[in-house]
């Protein structure tokens, strides 16, 4: 492990960030989905403490990563495909506690935080959370 996986990998247990549910949320490059849902899942009811990641090597901004993996408690899956390669990496990595992994079903096809985008993602989570 070079020295910035080590900083991150602290950085991760940082007391500081309180009680809150850590929330990941994941789509193909972290640019419209992910970041709408992880606002989303910030804000009341919810209050989570939410990053975003991109699934996709190619695409992502900020690419999923198992140092993101091992931060979250919960990790929210915009799509099938998206929740495929966070098992598969979660198969491979070593982690204390294992994080609570949610698909919402949710399609490339909505705006950054477009207001049917937010409402759904809503919807689904409180289905798919058992909330």
């Amino acid at each position: 492990m070079n020295m910035q996986e080590m900083n991150r990998t602290h950085t991760v247990q940082n007391p500081c960030q309180g009680e809150y549910k850590k929330v990941l949320c994941v789509c193909t490059a972290g640019l419209l989905r992910s970041p709408t849902a992880a606002y989303v899942l910030s804000l009341p009811p919810f209050n989570f403490n939410t990053r975003s990641a991109g699934a996709s090597d190619d695409l992502a901004l900020i690419k999923l990563d198992d140092v993101l993996l091992s931060w979250a408690d919960e990790i929210v899956c915009m799509d099938e495909g998206h929740y495929e390669t966070v098992l598969n990496i979660l198969s491979q990595i070593e982690l204390k506690n294992k994080p609570n992994v949610l698909c919402l079903g949710i399609p490339n096809n909505y705006f950054y935080r477009q207001k049917e985008l937010r409402d759904l993602i809503v919807e689904r989570y409180k289905q798919r959370a058992s909330i």
